[in-house]
């Protein structure tokens, strides 16, 4: 009988063929110790490829924007657990807790204005990752599931940052809640007892705080920490980063290569040494806000949600709260989830904006979205009264299906359009869709965050 030795690569256990997988010599384990350390080295050499196409290193290519999404997490972890050996999650010493961090505690507003920065800036940065890979087509097969992973990133560091707003107990933080945890209400059927559930009771108090201390300092960091693992996992299976030119670009040559030690690894710890820069002298020069302690007997005027969640308070002033607080966002949440897994008769990925036909027309869909939006937002404000002009319809009619309606008509319009004009095909009509209704939440949402004042009404930011 051939020993391990000498037996053929692809007959030898699994072991030995991941052994010699790594170390081609002659030598193979022979204790369960041995064994155990090359299955850890292999994964850890798995966590990068040993050599990665030069093209997909090219900084203008992703900007880095997943690794700073590992850095802020990696930072918003560091300094949370220095903020636990001080907070205090009660009502009556939450905000104590964090004055006397303020005040107190050498160090102190430095690690906290990190913390709050880099709540922040993850937000936005893992946002413009996801559409990074959208914008260059990054989520067709095989990467639709890690599309879906992405999502459900995105849900965590949302949902970190809302159980982490609550914490301050201070005015702003606790009638923020207080706005969005009303919005709840609006659910048909459901919608009381589910408001209930994230209180923790009928009112927010301490239980609320105990709830969202623990979901913000236990169970999301679990689920980032996997998800994000699953998430680096599926693109190593992938092959990695989608290269910005397609193969049809490169006249049958072949990729160029490059290590990954020192190339790639010298720009991502670059990145992540600016990123830390920028997020010390944000924490220095602007430290974090923290107002007078929550008062539940005294709104302030006007009461707002986190801006993140900003866009859908100002979708409930222009649609019905049915649409605002429940059609919309779920057929926002559901068209996302489904795009990897459309027919797309040309599924292009590789370039930014995947051709010049999509480049014009993602130039179109933006400026479409930047013109009509202020112009919707004047006319509903000051013109249109669809409550007036049809005081028999229901409100869920005249408020909520109508202008519903009309926009779908828009956005459709807006469709044929870029096919007729362009000749885009579905990747790009799919992208320039896309780009049109993400530019009218963010108008949104900049309207809501600058533009709002005393009663929700719009004004000049300087004037709020």
């Amino acid at each position: 009988m051939a020993s391990d030795r000498e037996q053929p690569l692809e007959n030898a256990p699994l072991i030995a063929r991941v052994w010699k997988s790594i170390f081609p010599g002659p030598v193979l384990p022979t204790s369960d110790r041995d064994r155990k350390w090359i299955v850890f080295n292999t994964l850890l050499l798995h966590l990068r490829p040993i050599r990665v196409p030069a093209s997909t290193i090219r900084y203008t290519h992703t900007f880095g924007l997943g690794g700073m999404s590992l850095v802020l997490v990696l930072l918003l972890m560091g300094t949370g657990a220095l903020l636990m050996f001080v907070y205090e999650p009660s009502s009556g010493g939450a905000h104590g807790s964090i004055a006397g961090l303020e005040r107190d505690v050498l160090f102190g507003p430095l690690v906290r204005g990190v913390h709050y920065w880099c709540a922040n800036l993850i937000v936005v940065v893992v946002t413009l990752h996801l559409l990074r890979v959208f914008l260059t087509g990054a989520f067709h097969a095989p990467r639709q599931f890690n599309w879906i992973v992405g999502l459900t990133l995105l849900a965590c560091v949302l949902t970190s940052n809302f159980t982490g707003y609550l914490l301050p107990w201070d005015q702003r933080s606790y009638w923020a809640v207080t706005i969005v945890t009303g919005m709840v209400e609006y659910v048909p059927v459901v919608g009381g007892w589910l408001q209930r559930v994230i209180r923790a009771g009928p009112e927010i108090g301490t239980s609320t705080i105990i709830n969202f201390y623990t979901i913000h300092t236990t169970l999301v960091p679990v689920l980032l920490i996997s998800f994000m693992g699953l998430h680096f996992w599926r693109v190593r299976k992938a092959g990695g980063v989608v290269p910005p030119e397609r193969p049809a670009d490169r006249d049958g040559q072949r990729p160029q290569y490059v290590l990954f030690l020192p190339h790639l690894l010298m720009r991502e710890v670059a990145v992540a040494l600016a990123l830390f820069a920028v997020v010390l002298v944000l924490a220095i020069v602007f430290p974090a806000p923290l107002g007078e302690g929550a008062n539940p007997g005294m709104s302030p005027n006007p009461a707002k949600a986190p801006w993140y969640f900003m866009g859908f308070q100002e979708l409930l002033l222009h649609f019905d709260p049915l649409f605002a607080v429940v059609v919309i966002p779920l057929i926002g949440i559901a068209a996302l989830m489904f795009l990897p897994y459309l027919r797309y008769c040309d599924p292009l990925d590789g370039p930014w904006f995947l051709s010049d036909t999509g480049r014009r027309a993602a130039a179109l869909a933006l400026g479409v979205g930047v013109a009509i939006t202020p112009i919707w937002v004047l006319l509903d404000e000051f013109v249109v009264d669809p409550g007036a002009w049809f005081p028999s319809v229901s409100p869920v009619l005249s408020y909520g299906v109508l202008p519903f309606v009309v926009f779908v008509g828009l956005a459709a319009g807006f469709s044929f359009v870029v096919r007729r004009r362009f000749g885009a095909g579905d990747s790009e009509t799919v992208q320039a869709l896309f780009i049109l209704l993400l530019t009218v939440f963010v108008v949104f949402t900049l309207t809501g965050v600058w533009f709002r004042g005393t009663g929700m009404a719009l004004t000049w930011p300087w004037n709020s």
